[in-house]
């Protein structure tokens, strides 16, 4: 199937010409249809699997379609999404997808001076891409209207919970129109996310695509089991080897994040932390310095990775196994898209072997062992240390040195780069 059998519009064939894209996705191809045919739509889709263009383009035919001939712009479609990063990525798809269509969009978030983007809504607009903070506050002070709203999107709304947004969704939900047009998209499907999307769709078609076992078959993984310990002295070795020129590493906690990049900065490895108690403007700048690889380690927590869309990103590493096995493959699948190859690999202590033995359930497969390097995992079955101790211990885990039973690093290239081709 190619772009120009889902019946769409000259416009927007040749904005999807000029941007290289012929083939649709799976998403693409099973939502782009029913949401043409004035569908609401349930969509469970991971990131990294076309779900932006999957609704971007059907809006744009949509609009374009019925396009208001009034003086002024009226807002006609709303997107919310969770964070900045993914907004700013949600408006760059709109304006690629519809430069040749004449509709505009602005794209709302907080963190920043509100000043440009009351100016841009006062000239007027088709659509709106917001997080859901900064538009209701736009709204309470009166800068915009989301009464002729005939398209509304919620994205990631899975995240939407995770981050506590959900109270200002219901708000949202107060004064969108009662005849709309509603599209739902979430990587998971809990009980409470399955409850919203009753409260916001009517009738919905369903599209379901990649299954999350399918996912991770391109990507090239690996596991070692080390000491917690040790987490920090592997981690500057596996860096050691030059042939990685970014790698992204995800951790559990923000408190985690921060203290693995003081770590890499002490060895001089440049390294910034994308977490929640970030600025939405130190996040931006720390993506960009990312992929402009001017920062060699982006550290990031699962809610904030949301909207991290690096081309080629080649390395991701799991510090700590998440507990929560469906955050394994959301992790790596920031790796090995469109066709490029991908390695992910993970550390695991004895700790977390349940979390790993969970993961490797829902993936349908065992995921390889490296077992060749310089810190292998010596305390199998430890027992949990009361909390004065476990936080005396955790002090010490700073120290990047390994472990007395460990076995020193050897000089020269890293293990890494010997033992990457078997896996």
């Amino acid at each position: 199937m190619q772009f120009q059998d889902l019946n769409l519009i000259e416009p927007i064939l040749k904005a999807l010409k000029h941007e290289g894209y012929t083939t649709p996705t799976p998403i693409q191809a099973q939502a782009i249809p029913l949401v043409l045919e004035g569908n609401d739509l349930l969509g469970c889709a991971q990131t990294g699997t076309g779900k932006t263009a999957a609704f971007t383009i059907p809006i744009l035919q949509l609009l374009s379609a019925n396009k208001s001939f009034d003086k002024k712009k009226k807002i006609r479609s709303l997107i919310v999404t969770p964070t900045r990063e993914l907004a700013i990525q949600i408006g760059e798809s709109f304006k690629a997808y519809g430069r040749h269509t004449g509709l505009t969009c602005s794209v709302i978030f907080g963190g920043v001076s509100q000043g440009a983007q009351v100016n841009a809504l006062r000239t007027g607009v088709d659509v709106v891409i917001a997080t859901p903070g900064r538009l209701l506050d736009l709204m309470n002070q009166g800068f915009l209207s989301l009464r002729d709203v005939e398209i509304f999107v919620l994205d990631e709304a899975d995240r939407m919970l995770d981050m506590g947004f959900i109270h200002d969704v219901k708000k949202l939900l107060t004064v969108l129109p009662k005849q709309r047009q509603s599209l739902f998209f979430s990587a998971t499907m809990p009980p409470d996310i399955i409850k919203l999307s009753d409260s916001i769709l009517n009738k919905p078609k369903q599209v379901s695509v990649t299954p999350v076992s399918s996912t991770v078959e391109i990507i090239n993984q690996g596991i070692y089991f080390v000491d917690k310990g040790n987490k920090a002295a592997l981690l500057v070795d596996i860096l050691k080897n030059p042939e990685i020129k970014t790698m992204l590493v995800f951790t559990r906690t923000k408190h985690g994040a921060d203290k693995v990049v003081k770590l890499l900065l002490k060895y001089r490895i440049t390294a910034e932390a994308i977490h929640g108690n970030k600025a939405q403007n130190a996040r931006q700048r720390a993506l960009n310095n990312f992929k402009a690889q001017t920062t060699r380690v982006l550290v990031a927590t699962d809610i904030a990775a949301r909207g991290i869309d690096v081309d080629e990103l080649e390395y991701v590493l799991n510090y700590e196994l998440p507990n929560i096995p469906e955050t394994y493959v959301h992790r790596i699948g920031r790796t090995g898209r469109a066709g490029a190859k991908g390695s992910a690999f993970s550390f695991c202590d004895a700790e977390e072997k349940a979390y790993l033995k969970d993961i490797e359930k829902l993936i349908a497969k065992q995921i390889p062992v490296i077992a060749n390097h310089p810190y292998p995992l010596q305390d199998h079955n430890p027992v949990k240390a009361p909390k004065q101790q476990q936080g005396r211990r955790d002090k010490g885990h700073q120290n990047p040195k390994p472990q007395a039973s460990a076995k020193p690093a050897t000089g020269g290239r890293s293990w890494f780069a010997k033992s990457r081709s078997k896996y």
